[in-house]
């Protein structure tokens, strides 16, 4: 079952006189369930990429259906409700609020989308139970390691129950030892049936995924399934 399905995209951005193609051609496919790296130099149209599929930008000719429905279409109010309620982010620098403990970082998309306060507390808490931080609800951001921020900002991309989560960068910002510990719980994450597509510039993290895209100046350069090489299977690194 395809999510997205882009058809010959290209996205052009106006600087004055001057024309930036972002993006020239791309076509692909992302099936439910997939485990999709997305990478290229600086330049490459990644991030473009990611913009295009996260609804955060729409493209300048082509056609980008999310989920069935083509997104050129959609309204603002919908294209709102899909960032807020079909597509789980997460950033390198985790966006969190500082002020406000794990729980109600996590609960966030739940108070948008209007859902009553019982919901949100039981739906916050089992994703953070799920994600290793059970005894770590309560904490706010400057309480919590770097790798226990990241998997606050995991939880809160779960906690909608999305089609897909896009991650960009998401180890930027840890030393390598967490950044493993984070990959390894979007193994697990896998293999729980959760649809990730992850932007890198890193090739080993681009190693954990299944399917690896790789763009050269807006344009497709290969598109591969690969071997999986790291299997979850030692919980401990989830403790960094």
């Amino acid at each position: 079952m395809n999510i997205i399905k882009i058809e010959h995209i290209a996205k052009i951005y106006h600087l004055g006189s001057e024309e930036v193609h972002a993006l020239a051609d791309i076509s692909l496919n992302i099936d439910k369930n997939e485990y999709v790296a997305i990478m290229g130099p600086s330049g490459s149209g990644k991030s473009t990429l990611m913009n295009m599929i996260g609804c955060l930008d729409t493209p300048t000719s082509g056609i980008y259906e999310f989920t069935g429905k083509n997104v050129s279409d959609m309204s603002d109010n919908e294209l709102a409700k899909i960032r807020n309620k079909e597509i789980g982010f997460v950033f390198q620098t985790f966006n969190l609020l500082a002020r406000s403990d794990a729980l109600h970082n996590v609960e966030l998309p739940l108070i948008y989308a209007g859902i009553s306060s019982h919901e949100r507390k039981e739906r916050a808490e089992k994703v953070l139970v799920d994600v290793g931080l059970g005894d770590r609800i309560h904490h706010k951001p400057n309480e919590l390691s770097g790798g226990q921020r990241q998997r606050v900002a995991i939880a809160r991309a779960l906690v909608s129950h999305p089609s897909i989560m896009l991650a960009d960068e998401p180890t930027g910002n840890l030393d390598s030892k967490t950044g493993e510990g984070i990959m390894t719980l979007f193994n697990e994450l896998h293999e729980k049936g959760n649809t990730i597509i992850l932007v890198t510039h890193e090739g080993y993290i681009a190693d954990h995924a299944v399917r690896i895209i790789r763009l050269k100046d807006g344009l497709i350069e290969s598109d591969e399934i690969v071997e999986k090489r790291f299997i979850p299977n030692n919980k401990k690194v989830l403790e960094s």
